[in-house]
């Protein structure tokens, strides 16, 4: 499936496409699956802080002033891209990663995590990343026929019960909502990001590019990203090298040793999401901005980055002022995090 979203031309509907993850999925009683907020009783147990604060895997960013938000008028109106804006920022820290297999499982030994997808029992998957029985396939999402609702899915079998994180521990943790990521994130001692603080790391010094590393996607031939290639959602012919997701390291980093800031997975912020965010602060200089400080009726957390399923065809955000948002309870194959 695709549409006529592509880069400018986003103006031309109040639609906003995405192939971003479905909200939450709540089973009814039924039996059948819709997308809905969690009960309440599934929301998980966040551990005390079990670390003293460290910034290994981390790097240094001094204070600064930058432009935030869309200088080329290339994101879709939902969104809330525009208009740019001055922020200033303190100085703060933030991993050069997202947050590995290999690093989540050492949180799960140490604190008995259960992240909600586990509670849950089911999770969404791309349609052609599933890896279960026919059984374990409860339907499509709703409205977005391309995610399907798998039984058993969860961070140790991002797939479906048939697959696994073995071969792929220096890989990003996937399946791993909101809550989960800042559970994680206070066992570390660490926060997840703010959405000023993401932008500001991912332009890597780059002030108004499109991309962490210009504003060309494929300099001299080359892919810097893992992004889809082919037609979406139902070919991808993987010119990048992959399919799925691909190790954290994969591609070189920006300009502050910053690796995979755009494609591969989504990334949680700690921001509440609103269209209007960036409208609030026309003309002025904000300083150290954070989201709203009352979620809409939503509820949605901020995502960052794009992942391996974005496509300019349909889902653009794969650039650094890109930004969308999902419930806090959501959970899917191509949405990670990382801490600051």
């Amino acid at each position: 499936m695709t549409s006529d979203h592509r880069h400018g031309t986003a103006g031309t509907t109040t639609t906003t496409p995405s192939c971003c993850a479905p909200g939450g999925l709540q089973q009814t009683a039924g039996g059948l699956l819709q997308i809905a907020r969690r009960p309440q009783q599934l929301d998980p147990v966040v551990p005390e802080a079990g670390r003293s604060r460290s910034t290994r895997g981390q790097v240094s960013l001094p204070g600064g002033s930058f432009a935030m938000g869309d200088a080329f008028d290339e994101g879709y109106p939902g969104d809330g891209e525009g208009p740019v804006h001055e922020v200033a920022l303190s100085a703060f820290t933030i991993d050069v990663t997202t947050v590995t297999n290999a690093a989540f499982a050492t949180f799960v030994k140490a604190t008995g995590y259960v992240t909600e997808a586990e509670v849950l029992g089911v999770s969404a998957v791309f349609h052609l990343q599933v890896n279960a029985e026919r059984s374990d396939i409860l339907g499509a999402a709703t409205g977005t026929p391309w995610w399907l609702v798998v039984r058993g899915a969860d961070w140790r079998h991002p797939y479906g019960p048939a697959s696994s994180i073995a071969d792929v521990q220096n890989h990003p943790v996937v399946q791993v909502t909101w809550n989960d990521a800042r559970a994680y994130a206070t066992w570390a001692g660490k926060r997840l990001p703010t959405e000023a603080e993401w932008e500001y790391a991912a332009r890597g010094g780059l002030h108004g590019a499109r991309f962490p590393w210009g504003d060309e996607l494929r300099p001299r031939g080359r892919w810097n990203c893992n992004i889809w290639q082919g037609e979406f959602p139902h070919l991808n012919t993987a010119e990048d090298g992959f399919i799925g997701t691909a190790p954290v390291k994969q591609y070189a980093p920006n300009g502050y040793g910053l690796f995979n800031m755009v494609g591969n997975v989504w990334e949680w912020c700690e921001d509440l999401f609103a269209i209007d965010t960036y409208a609030l602060r026309a003309g002025t200089r904000v300083v150290d901005p954070r989201g709203p400080a009352e979620p809409d009726v939503t509820g949605r957390r901020v995502m960052r980055g794009g992942s391996f399923l974005c496509h300019d065809s349909y889902c653009y955000r794969y650039r650094v002022a890109a930004r969308s948002g999902n419930t806090p309870d959501s959970a899917a194959s191509n949405v990670g995090f990382r801490c600051a």
